[in-house]
């Protein structure tokens, strides 16, 4: 997996004298032709402005259809009309279902998204809203979505505790991650899974936990390297899995989360 390096990372060339410019241009120039190879680092210097920037936040109202269709492309994608469309609807209302949270948990959906802005100039509404798990603040400057990552405190899939078998409190849950496949391999899960764990810090959570496909080898390499640890399961112990095939088996992974003080 590579390590993440943000792109249009080159000087802006409207930061630079006219002078300046054109040396640095004619100095990566010369380096390219002497070498007969042009490498992606330094197309990424000599014209920063088509090295598009990622930006990871949570998702708005505007991204719902963009959120469902990477997530059927990424889990289902043999499926064709009218199936594909149905699975869009229902991710679709399944985004909006954070009004039947149950009480004192939270979710939100997060999006990296490319060629969008962090700049919020341009954003209307107020960030406080929450239609069901998205903001309700809506930009005129969206971008793509690249990648979706779903995180909340609901506990469905983390065993329960004690006789009254009571919902898990302080971890967060990790699901659907996914990347459009021409965005693949650009450190774009590993912004997602990072943003979730600051995500999940500022809620208080203690852990953050998710499952693993174990026909999976890049995620659970991805996962590992993000420093989750697999937890072995009890034998003859039933803990809940998510919903999936019943040939597809999971591992459950963890990682402690150490909050500043």
């Amino acid at each position: 997996m590579r390590s993440i390096i943000p792109l249009g990372i080159a000087v802006c060339p409207t930061s630079l004298t006219k002078n300046q410019f054109s040396s640095r241009v004619s100095h990566h120039s010369n380096n390219i032709f002497k070498s007969g190879i042009c490498r992606a680092s330094q197309v990424v210097d000599l014209f920063p402005t088509m090295s598009p920037e990622i930006v990871v936040r949570e998702a708005r109202l505007e991204d719902c259809w963009e959120v469902a269709e990477t997530h059927c492309t990424a889990f289902f994608p043999g499926y064709s009309f009218p199936l594909d469309f149905a699975l869009r609807i229902n991710r679709l209302i399944g985004l909006l279902s954070g009004f039947s949270l149950p009480h004192g948990c939270r979710r939100t959906c997060l999006v990296a998204v490319v060629g969008g802005s962090s700049d919020e100039t341009f954003c209307l509404g107020d960030e406080d809203l929450k239609i069901g798990g998205l903001g309700g603040k809506f930009c005129l400057n969206k971008g793509y979505v690249a990648g979706i990552l779903t995180l909340d405190t609901v506990a469905d899939f983390l065993p329960r505790r004690g006789p009254l078998l009571q919902r898990r409190t302080g971890i967060g849950y990790i699901s659907n991650v996914a990347v459009r496949e021409k965005y693949r391999q650009k450190g774009i899960a590993k912004r997602l899974v990072a943003k979730a764990e600051a995500q999940a810090k500022s809620w208080g959570c203690r852990a953050i936990a998710l499952h693993c496909d174990l026909n999976n080898p890049g995620a659970t390499k991805l996962y590992k390297g993000q420093g989750f640890k697999c937890i072995q399961v009890p034998e003859g112990a039933n803990w809940p899995q998510p919903r999936a095939s019943p040939d597809v088996e999971f591992s459950f992974m963890m990682k402690l989360l150490r909050n500043r003080r």
